[in-house]
């Protein structure tokens, strides 16, 4: 029997592990702090930056919320950035994303200190990262990784295949599961030969953009299953990169779209800052 990895469920029980994690720093003087930044006024990055904070809140975590005009200058925005870099009550700095055309957002990301690179996109961290040395990473993989920890899943020795090769998912992801023993493979919508690459994936994570991209008769019999897609069909309803009615007869564990990976990458945003705060205490 097919069994469903419940990302909704386990971000609540993470919720409850850091709000003990933060009650132990408090103890000791420190509070985890986190500010988030956003340039204008796009709808869809006032509801995520709304969720963090609310999140924080819940955890314990003080958040602080800064937003700037559209037409903030790029060296305006780097100043604040540096302001930050030096506040000593501000363990992570993440800079929602996009941002307006007038401003670089590599100049942007790459300005934020690395030990304080919450989303792990600065390119010390992701070297750190492929060195088998990385302290912060990229949110989602990172709440992926815990996942298939928490489930129990064996990675050493299996095949994973990774279709996607951003460098918010794909990539990191990679480097991760390659850290963790397991022979990776990155593919992509274009890679030759796919479906052959996808039924002998014992671990199999799709983070392609395209909804029902692989269906139950493309995989492996037994393998795991990570859908990491977030698209719309027809009627605006969420559905993921993985047809989930007919991988759940095949797949031995799959996530679900919505309440898979998506709970997961708040929650290990939060972990993360709560992560640096403790290495603020040693």
């Amino acid at each position: 029997m097919t069994e469903i990895i419940d990302g909704k469920e386990l971000a609540k029980t993470l919720d409850n592990e850091m709000i003990r994690q933060v009650g132990q720093l408090k103890q000791r003087g420190v509070v985890p702090g986190l500010a988030v930044i956003m340039v204008g006024n796009d709808a869809a990055s006032q509801i995520y930056v709304r969720n963090k904070h609310r999140r924080s809140q819940k955890i314990g975590i003080q958040s602080r919320d800064i937003t700037f005009p559209w037409d903030i200058s790029e060296t305006e925005l780097l100043a604040q950035i540096d302001d930050l870099n030096h506040d000593p009550d501000i363990d992570g700095i993440l800079v929602q994303l996009p941002l307006p055309k007038h401003i670089h957002a590599k100049a942007v990301l790459e300005h934020i200190s690395p030990e304080k690179d919450v989303d792990g996109f600065h390119p010390i961290n992701v070297g750190r990262l492929w060195n088998n040395d990385g302290k912060i990473v990229p949110s989602t993989p990172y709440g992926i990784m815990t996942m298939l920890d928490r489930y129990h899943v064996q990675i050493a020795g299996k095949n994973a295949l990774i279709i996607g090769r951003s460098t918010i998912v794909g990539r990191p992801m990679a480097a991760m599961l390659l850290n963790a023993n397991a022979t990776v493979t990155i593919a992509h919508s274009q890679t030759d030969n796919l479906k052959t690459l996808v039924h002998a994936a014992d671990i199999l994570i799709v983070a392609v953009g395209i909804s029902h991209f692989i269906r139950g008769e493309d995989i492996k019999p037994g393998a795991i299953v990570i859908d990491v897609g977030m698209n719309r069909d027809s009627n605006n309803h969420l559905t993921g990169d993985v047809d989930f009615d007919s991988a759940k007869t095949v797949a031995s564990m799959i996530t679900p779209v919505p309440g898979g990976v998506g709970p997961m990458t708040i929650t290990m945003l939060m972990q993360q800052t709560i992560n640096i705060a403790s290495r603020r205490t040693k």
